[in-house]
């Protein structure tokens, strides 16, 4: 396994903060720097689909992946992406061949990954003692081999938004019209798909089920009211994202603060999306 101590030591040596010298923060601040971008990318499009609830529906597999995991004595960290794509890939495949509309099919899969994790779970006490870290995220406990992870995610992502944001962007306007302009559509919504379904599932790491929609849809959400065009709200919601996840950091180590780590990013996320509406509210006057 490469290794990625070099990393470490210049996060220190970049943040001289106390609070980062220790081995296990820079790696959470390397996983958060790697984890916010791809998150925030992929919120731009979750906004502009309005796929909120997919994202819903992927975070919530997670608890059954983690579940299925500790039932069979298996990691959950492997568990839990590929539960999370299956699920992915199957709403994709049911909305492109059912007449229903899209909320419905991501509903009928939401109760069913709920119900199925709930029903693992239940099958054993220790197992819901266990999955509760899940369920609040704990982007401290992350590791060097779940770093290379996200860098290998990392790359992949770029590589897809470089390459196909226009035709995303296209797709989400209109596909039929895309498709007769030669646009490969279903390639690009299942690659989509899966590659939304490996963020969230990451992002359960840092921030937990409950908010791991926020961690896509609030960065892109204020991008959405600071930027001018398209190309600069995917630009808006970077910057919302990192200053979010290294703030957010920094603040939950502090002896004064003491808070969750996911929870406080989502909040300086927050407070992003309250100044950009006093911006627009600026705008219009």
């Amino acid at each position: 396994m490469p290794d990625i101590t070099p990393i470490l030591h210049l996060v220190s040596v970049i943040l001289p903060f106390e609070c980062l010298q220790q081995e296990f923060m820079q790696q959470a601040l390397i996983g958060l720097m790697l984890l916010a971008p791809m998150a925030s990318a992929m919120g731009v499009q979750v906004v502009n689909f309005r796929m909120a609830f997919f994202s819903d529906a992927i975070s919530h597999s997670a608890f059954a992946g983690v579940a299925l995991g500790l039932i069979f004595d298996a990691d959950p960290h492997r568990t839990m992406p590929i539960f999370g794509l299956l699920v992915g890939l199957g709403i994709m495949a049911a909305r492109r061949h059912s007449t229903l509309s899209s909320d419905t099919v991501i509903g009928v899969f939401f109760s069913g990954v709920v119900a199925f994790g709930l029903a693992v779970v239940s099958r054993d006490r220790s197992v819901a003692r266990n999955v509760q870290q899940f369920l609040y995220g704990d982007i401290l406990t992350i590791s060097q081999a779940d770093i290379l992870c996200l860098m290998a995610l990392f790359v992949a992502l770029m590589l897809f938004q470089a390459w196909g944001y226009n035709r995303m962007l296209y797709i989400g306007l209109n596909p039929v019209l895309a498709e007769a302009h030669q646009v490969r559509v279903t390639g690009y919504q299942y690659t989509f798909a899966a590659l939304l379904s490996l963020i969230v599932i990451f992002s359960v790491w840092a921030v937990g089920v409950l908010l791991v929609t926020a961690m896509l849809i609030v960065p892109a959400a204020a991008a959405r009211n600071f930027a001018r065009s398209a190309g600069s709200m995917f630009w808006w919601a970077l910057l919302v994202s990192i200053t979010s996840a290294v703030a957010g950091l920094i603040l939950s180590a502090q002896d004064w603060a003491r808070t969750a780590t996911g929870a406080t990013i989502i909040l300086i996320s927050f407070v992003w999306f309250i100044l950009s509406t006093a911006v627009i509210r600026i705008r219009r006057l």
